[in-house]
């Protein structure tokens, strides 16, 4: 049975002061709202600040919970001369179980490849934690390509050299990125057609079975006013959520639409 995540990713915001009270102001709203409700309590909820602030994070989130500490990124190799990089094996040593895995701005600006993240990705399940892998297609592709087979091809690149054991440790999130941070979002039935394509292409390699347990997320431009008719439809298992994770009431309100 798939989980239902609804995933923060902080991106580059807060100063260490800022992000003490806003982690503090998340986990007890959660708590009070969402775990100790009965009907909300099976919503895994990844809070992935910047990994300047993951040690003093990891104190505000309580282990064992449904809250759990994400990383935004992690280098491909598992240590050597990568200035200013850190591995997997680092994160998971302050009390990492998530990792974003190829987000769009990561592909963007830093020129991550299919073949580069396909190494990512393995470098988070072997020491143990999730990878939050990210696909999508820019607007040029959206109105002018075929956007369901680059969003599979991505897929192919990135997680079929993964055996089904492995892959179904794996979180996949969908983020139009001509969504993101534009203020656009895809309609509900934008979001599904394509979460829709995701599983079947999993399922084509892997089996019906594979495919119907993986989380697939959503993740452009999520907020408290389309949440709840995003997270409606029978592909969509939840959102990675961007500048809604930034303040504590709308956050909160978005994982109780999950």
């Amino acid at each position: 049975m798939r989980k239902k995540i609804v995933a923060g990713n902080w991106k580059m915001n807060k100063t260490l002061d800022e992000a003490k009270a806003l982690l503090s102001e998340v986990v007890n709203m959660i708590k009070d709202e969402v775990i100790e409700t009965s009907n909300r309590g099976d919503v895994t909820v990844v809070i992935c600040p910047p990994s300047i602030y993951l040690t003093t994070s990891r104190q505000y989130i309580p282990s064992g919970g449904r809250i759990m500490l994400g990383a935004q990124n992690c280098h491909e190799k598992e240590s050597g001369a990568y200035t200013g990089d850190v591995s997997a094996s680092m994160l998971k040593s302050v009390g990492v179980e998530y990792i974003i895995v190829g987000h769009s701005e990561r592909r963007q600006y830093f020129g991550e490849t299919n073949a580069q993240l396909a190494e990512k990705v393995d470098r988070v399940l072997e020491n143990g934690l999730v990878p939050i892998f990210c696909c999508g297609e820019s607007l040029d592709l959206r109105e002018n390509g075929d956007y369901v087979g680059f969003v599979k091809g991505q897929l192919t690149d990135s997680l079929f050299h993964l055996s089904a054991e492995a892959l179904a440790n794996v979180v996949v999130a969908y983020e139009p990125i001509w969504a993101i941070g534009t203020g656009l979002t895809a309609s509900s039935a934008q979001a599904q057609e394509m979460h829709f394509e995701i599983r079947q292409h999993i399922a084509s390699k892997y089996g019906d079975a594979v495919a119907q347990d993986i989380s697939i997320l959503y993740g452009g431009s999520a907020n408290e006013k389309n949440a709840a008719d995003l997270f409606a439809q029978p592909d969509v298992d939840g959102g990675l959520i961007g500048g809604a994770s930034l303040k504590s009431r709308e956050f909160t309100n978005v994982i109780k639409a999950r």
